[in-house]
């Protein structure tokens, strides 16, 4: 596909988002008058569902998915997800692929996005001040052990910020040590999201996406740090599986 004809395609698909979220956004809210928690977050996954079709449809943009087979079906049975972050794409396609309502950790100035912002306002997410790091640690703790006990399973990006294709951002333990504080197992999800949408780019490309999903790893009697390096280890040996041309 030529370089235009990406960038055209890239527009209408970034128009399409623009329009359909924001019916979506006002239902959401409009509900959330009503009504808390899954009805809420399941008109919000309608929404996402649109987006990735969009991907699809207008770019071109395919995903696979391995290892679902490895997730606990049980509805209250936690995991804390943690995945490779290369993409936009993996943190709208994660929720339209989970079974249970996923809570997101993140910074709380997505809330002012129009409509996108207000609507994950008004759900069981955990949105921190990254300015301030011990409150912003008391704040994933206690709410995500609330929100697990509900039957949600908190996803949380390692490396806090989307990396380069072949590339490996510093991974954080802020998962593994509310893993351990909780005796939650920890799940890694490699992702090679970036072959089609990269970070900082406004234009996608026709593409297959390929999404592996690891074993829960227990977290009970481990260290947070080399709990988390047991994750790390595992994602980057799977996208140099998943993606050999880019390693």
């Amino acid at each position: 596909m030529s370089r235009s004809l990406a960038v055209l395609r890239s527009l209408v698909f970034f128009l399409w988002l623009a329009v359909t979220v924001v019916p979506f956004a006002l239902a959401a809210l409009a509900l959330s008058i009503f009504r808390r928690g899954d009805p809420v977050y399941w008109v919000c996954i309608t929404w996402l569902r649109w987006s990735i079709w969009g991907a699809r449809v207008i770019c071109g943009v395919r995903y696979r998915v391995q290892g679902m087979e490895r997730l606990p079906v049980d509805r209250l049975t936690p995991v804390i997800l943690c995945p490779k972050h290369q993409s936009t794409w993996e943190t709208f396609a994660f929720p339209t692929l989970m079974t249970h309502p996923l809570c997101y950790v993140f910074k709380r100035e997505l809330l002012y996005i129009p409509f996108f912002g207000w609507a994950i306002g008004r759900l069981d997410m955990i949105h921190i001040d990254r300015s301030k790091r011990n409150e912003a640690w008391g704040r994933v703790a206690e709410q995500g052990r609330r929100y697990m006990a509900k039957g949600n399973w908190v996803i949380m990006f390692p490396e806090g910020t989307r990396t380069p294709r072949g590339s490996q951002g510093v991974y954080k333990a802020g998962a593994t040590r509310l893993a351990v504080d909780t005796g939650t197992p920890v799940v890694p999800i490699a992702v090679s999201s970036a072959k089609c949408w990269p970070r900082k780019s406004f234009v996608l490309t026709p593409g297959l996406i390929d999404v592996s999903i690891g074993r829960p790893i227990a977290a009970v009697g481990r260290q947070p740090d080399e709990l988390m390096r047991e994750v790390e280890a595992w994602i980057e040996a799977e996208m140099r599986r998943l993606d050999p041309e880019a390693y």
